[in-house]
Order: C-alpha cells, then structure tokens, then sequence
C-alpha cells in the first residue's frame, strides 16, 4: 500500500536535489543532511525514523549528519514546531524518489521488473534470490534527481519505525558526560577570545586605557574598534582576568533609555506603534445584531523574558587565508552566515558554519551573537581558532529577550450570559530580530564597532508562520464577532526576538484566563463553557481527554489547593493541546501535577512527543511562577540566578501526558503546552483563592498585595 503525498513542502522548493538530502556511502550508510538543527528537541533521531521507513533501513544504518552550510539544505531556521512538518516531509520525499530510483537501477542490473523486487535493510532482493544493494548501486548516482513529490512514500499501515518509542540517538554521550557540546570543543592551537560588555544598552565608550590588560599573564592582545573591545589570551582563565582589568580602566557614556520596570504595561499602551487588524469576523450577512446586555473587560500583561540557558552561549571563529570557519549552535546557520557577511565584509561563500550542540536556547538566544564575536576576534589571531564562552551575566543582560506585552480583551454577553462580541488588543515589541532577514546585521557587536550598523527594530513573523505578537490572538472559539487588533511599538529600549511560541503563551494565558471569568461571572462551568463554543472536533476530544485523566468532574478542592484548565490549538494550525493545572499555595505556589492532552497529528516519536511537551510546560511553569526581567533606567539588572530566579528541579511538577491517536499530518510540540499552562495554572490560583491574577509572573508578593486589596 502506498500513498503520494501533496508536492510541495517549503524545504524541497529551495532544494529539490535528491542529492542536497542523502548520500549513499561505499561503506553501507546513508548520511542524511537535514538542514534543522539538534537543539536538544530530538528532531535527528526522530527525522532517521522517518527515513529508516522510506528506505527499509535500520536505523543504525543511517548517519543524521549536523548540519554545515557546505553540505545541508538550506531549511532557514529550526524554529516554529515545524521541523517534522517541513523537513520531515521533505526527506519523505527525498527518500521515496530515492527508494524507486534505486529500484530501478537494480532491476536494471538484475534484469528483472522493478515491481518484483523487495527490500531488507538496503539490500534489494529478487523473487528468485539474487540480490544487490543500495551501496552496490552507489555509482547510479543522486546528484541529477530533483525531488517532484510524484513518488509514493509509505502508507502508515507499513511503518517498522514511525509511531515507535526509540531510543534518542544523542542521548547517551549526554547522560554520561561525554563530550558532545560546543563548550566541550576543542581546536589545535586554541586561544581564547573575551569581550568587554558595554554597563548598558545604550552606553558607549569615551575613552579606555588597555596597558594593564595588556601586560597581563597569558594576554596574546587586545583588539579595540569603536566601542567594541576584546582580549585573545592562553586560557580562559587569564582572558577572563584581563576583561576585568579592561573594564577598571574604561568610562563610558550613559543615559536613562529605559522605562519604569514598574509600570512597563501602561509604558507599552502610550508608545507610538505600527497598528494594524489582525482579523475581523462580522455577523454573518442577513443576521440582526444580537442585543449587548453588558460588557466585560480586563487586562493582562507579561514582563520581558530571558532565555535563561543554563550554559552561556560560545562559538568558535578560524580565518585560514580568506576563509572563515565558525562553530556555533545557532538556530539559523544560513542565517548566520549572511550577517556574518555583511558585518565582515565577505562574501557568503567564504564562510562556512558548522552547528555543533549547546544548551536549550528556546529562540534567538546570543548564540548568533558571540558567533559574531569568535569572528571578529578571529581576524586578530593569525590564523589560530579562537574560543570565545560569554558569562552568566552576558547572556542574561545581552542576549535577546521575550518581547513584554500588554492585551486587553473585551466580550459583549446577552441577557443569557453568551458571548456575541470578542475584541483583543495587542502592545508588544516585535518578536525577531534574527539574522538573516534584513539588509544590515542583527549581530550585538557589529552596533558597537567605530562604523557601526544599526540596531535593528524588532518585526513580527509573517501571519503566513504564525505571526509574532499576534500568534494565537485569534480565537478558537466561535463567537458571531470578533476583531483583533496588533500594536508593535516602535520604542525598543531592550533589545528583543523570538522567545519559543513568541506572543502565543502570552495570548493563551489572557484568552483562556478571560474565558474563565466569563464563565465565573455567568455562572457557567468553565469546561461546558469552552464546549459551548467550541466547533472543533480535534479540539474538542482533546479537552474531552484532559477532563476525563484529571478526573476534573470528581475534584475536590479545600482552601490553598486548586485546579485550572487552558487549551489552545498552537498557531491556530498546529498541535491541539489542553492542559489541567493542580495547585497548592502556601507561601508561595506551587505546581504539584500537571496533566496534558494533545493531538499533534501522526506522530512520529511518541516518547520525543512527550518530552517536547513536558519540556514546555515546565518552562511555562517557570515563566508563570518566577520569571522577569529586571532593570532600572540604564541597564538590566537581573544578570544572575539570584536575581533571575528559575524553576528548580525541586519544583518541578509530576507530568501525566496522553496523546490523542491521529492519521492526520504530523505537526511540532515543541510549543503547543506553553500557553495552556499558563493558563490553567492562573485559572487553579483563583480556583484555589478566589483572586484573579492577571499579570505575569504570580509572585508571592504579587499575591499578597492582591489578598490584601480585596480584604
């Protein structure tokens, strides 16, 4: 049995040669060139998956090669959830074209039908036991083949490997402390490259005197262009030395660029701002407006976020004649490599960028940015890699952040308590400033150089990928009217980007918190309430699920203790996901389980699922509970654990995860759980309380200054 599936996806229309995705070794491996990143979300092992299916392959047989932008497809940036849905379906194809090619060749060589042959782990099998091999074949050839979508790939009924729980391929070298992340890298030769941070965003540097740093032990030199400074030393330990004594002797120029930390909602309100409607939804034509008996109104907001890696970002930079090299676990190596172009003044194909493992980055983190550094740095060492590692504080005050945002949300209710009306406003900066995208650098040292590039201001995703601030603004639900209105301000005193989910977790977090107070003020059960309205049958089963494995209807709750729902369908076009937070509040709140559904199509991994989702609704949790970033009118302050506190493994929540079966097109987890957490956790606070927090994080203290308010 077989299926073709629809021609098309992105991925194949900017590299559609078979060879630009597989190469058929002598040594009998296949060596799959994805142009997605491994950045801990497992898409490698379960992208071999779908391979070793395509091509009867086991899976030990196949080399997930990382990607480098001399041999990968370019498939732009591992971001969205859309690995699977991309370039998971690209190698579908890739692997289909290339299964019937080599079918034909070795029917060619055997003299037989092609129909008649079978394959058994690469081996190409006829009716009467003569056999050849992909790797037999090898000299046929893929370079010429471009990949149409016009092979059949395998129906679902005929998968060994897919809808399998196998073991992550890069699982074990981490478990046992292995080598395998770029901090672990080591080149001959290697020096290490530090850079002297600016006190704040917008200072610059008057004057520096460099003599102490330069005389000191292991200093190879120091390098200054503009404002942008930076040491080469032996080790980094003594590059580390001589930044600090660099700093003791440099006055900067400051000025009070930032808002009041305390007032960041109604500072995002007054700012000028690119407004534009989203989406309108009138009462359908012949229809009489329904009768408005009152209307409900609140607020809700979100401070700006921090990637928070537990490791800082590093790179590594080596100039060999007019080449440049760069290690880096950026998100976008294509990305990369153009900026990093037009900030050195290169051609793109002088440079080449080699991702290599590092920490969680959830988005555009600084990894770019100290790629940049490597570079520059690079340039000064005679042809010797140079290291370069930023500091805690470096990439909790340098990297870019989750945009804060602002949402007002009003809903019109007739004299029965339904909804006829729904409007929600948006104030947000722009949520990327990837590289790649625009016609000067979005690299941090590149503003700093004597001719330094400007700044660029933040933009949204286009609506086609989602959007940014906007994603997941619309409604699920069906309300007769809706309109939905974007505001991206223009002021961008903190340097922002793509945070996973951008604006969605923030936009699940105040429409399901204010379809809770709507139920509450109708006197409506919250779970009949959303079934009310909605349509969806996807949608539907999945909140039907997480109802029925929380045994929400059987609850019972005492003072302290709640629980809250919140469902979303990621993007409007993704993963289904509905989870039920269970809450104690004592001092403070804490998340004792959380148990989710999702319907996230044909799955691929169902333990890789799994994991992307309980990854993400940890990292909610901690978002809800404790993160902020923190600043006063110069520069961001919380640039520590201390002061940027995150949820600790002691307080992560037990996570009961079901995943509704589904033959529909695979789509990503990786962000679906991240705004229905919010939510549901919101929603077991007042459950627990009686208070309605609408502001992010839900700080003890922000809950005792509302106890007290309402008493």
């Amino acid at each position: 049995m077989s299926t073709v599936l629809p021609a098309g996806p992105g991925s194949l229309q900017s590299n559609p040669r078979l060879d630009q995705w597989l190469h058929f070794s002598g040594d009998g491996f296949v060596d799959v060139l994805s142009g997605k990143v491994e950045i801990g979300q497992g898409i490698l092992s379960a992208l071999a998956q779908i391979v070793a299916d395509e091509l009867d392959l086991p899976i030990d047989r196949l080399r997930m090669m990382a990607a480098n932008t001399e041999l990968s497809p370019n498939e732009g940036v591992t971001s969205g959830s859309l690995s699977i849905q991309d370039s998971g379906s690209a190698l579908r194809h890739a692997c289909a074209l290339a299964r019937a090619h080599y079918l034909e060749a070795a029917a060619l060589r055997l003299g037989v039908p092609a129909t008649t042959l079978r394959i058994d782990s690469g081996n190409i099998i006829a009716e009467d036991g003569r056999q050849t091999s992909y790797w037999s074949l090898v000299e046929a050839g893929l370079a010429d083949l471009a990949v149409t979508g016009s092979y059949p790939v395998k129906s679902a009924a005929d998968y060994r490997w897919v809808g399998r729980s196998v073991p992550r391929t890069d699982l074990p070298e981490r478990i046992f402390g292995q080598p395998c992340f770029i901090h672990d890298l080591e080149l001959p030769k290697m020096v290490h490259g530090r850079i002297l941070r600016p006190p704040s965003p917008s200072a610059t540097l008057s004057s520096i005197d460099v003599e102490e740093a330069r005389a000191s032990a292991g200093v190879i030199k120091v390098v200054r262009d503009g404002s942008l400074v930076g040491v080469l030393a032996d080790s980094a330990r003594n590059a580390d030395s001589a930044v600090v004594k660099l700093a003791r002797h440099a006055h900067w120029h400051e000025t009070e660029s930032l808002p009041d930390e305390n007032t960041l909602a109604s500072w995002l309100k007054s700012q000028s701002a690119d407004s534009r409607v989203v989406e309108v939804k009138s009462i359908a034509d012949g229809s009489s407006a329904p009768e408005v008996d009152r209307t409900v109104r609140a607020n809700y907001s979100r401070p700006f976020i921090a990637h928070a890696s537990i490791a800082p970002s590093c790179a590594l930079g080596r100039i060999d004649g007019d080449r440049l090299e760069i290690w880096s676990h950026s998100q976008g190596i294509f990305n990369l490599r153009k900026d990093l172009a037009l900030a050195l003044a290169m051609e793109e194909r002088q440079i080449v960028v080699r991702h290599v493992a590092g920490a969680g980055c959830y988005g555009h983190n600084g990894a770019d940015d100290v790629a940049f550094d490597a570079a520059w740095l690079a340039r000064a060492a005679a042809g010797r890699p140079v290291r370069v590692q930023w500091s805690r504080a470096d990439e909790l005050a340098w990297a870019p952040l989750g945009p804060a945002m602002a949402i007002a949300l009003e809903a019109d209710l007739d004299d029965t308590g339904a909804v006829v009306g729904w409007r929600h406003e948006v104030w947000s900066n722009g949520h990327s400033t990837r590289p790649g995208r625009a016609a000067t650098p979005a690299l941090l040292g590149s503003w700093h150089q004597a001719q330094a590039f400007v700044p660029l201001l933040a933009v949204n995703v286009p609506a086609a990928a989602g959007g940014g601030a906007e994603r997941n603004a619309i409604p699920l639900y069906a309300f007769p009217s809706w309109q939905v209105n974007n505001h991206r301000v223009l002021a961008m005193p903190l340097r922002t980007s793509a945070l996973r989910s951008l604006g969605a977790c923030a936009n699940v977090f105040a429409i399901e918190s204010f379809i809770d107070e709507l139920a509450h003020a109708t006197g409506a059960d919250p779970i009949e309430f959303r079934l009310r309205y909605l349509h969806d049958r996807r949608g539907r089963a999945v909140l039907d699920r997480v109802v029925e494995m929380s045994g929400w209807r059987a609850w019972h709750g005492r003072e302290g203790v709640g629980h809250g729902l919140g469902f979303a369908r990621y993007k409007n076009s993704g993963a289904y996901c509905a989870v039920v937070a269970e809450i104690e509040v004592e001092r403070e709140v804490r998340v004792s389980r959380l148990v989710i559904s999702a319907d996230v199509g044909l799955v691929i991994n169902p333990d890789g699922v799994a994991n992307q989702l309980e990854g993400g609704a940890i990292q909610a949790t901690s978002w809800t509970l404790k993160e902020a970033v923190r600043f006063d009118r110069k520069r961001v302050t919380s640039d520590n654990w201390e002061s940027y506190p995150i949820l600790r493994f002691s307080e992560i929540p037990a996570v009961l995860i079901d995943l509704v079966p589904s033959t529909e097109a695979s789509v990503g987890a990786g962000e679906a759980s991240l705004g229905p957490t919010a939510a549901a956790i919101a929603n077991a606070l007042f459950d627990a309380l009686g208070v309605r927090m609408r502001d992010l994080p839900l700080t003890a203290e922000r809950i005792a200054a509302l106890l007290l308010a309402a008493n």
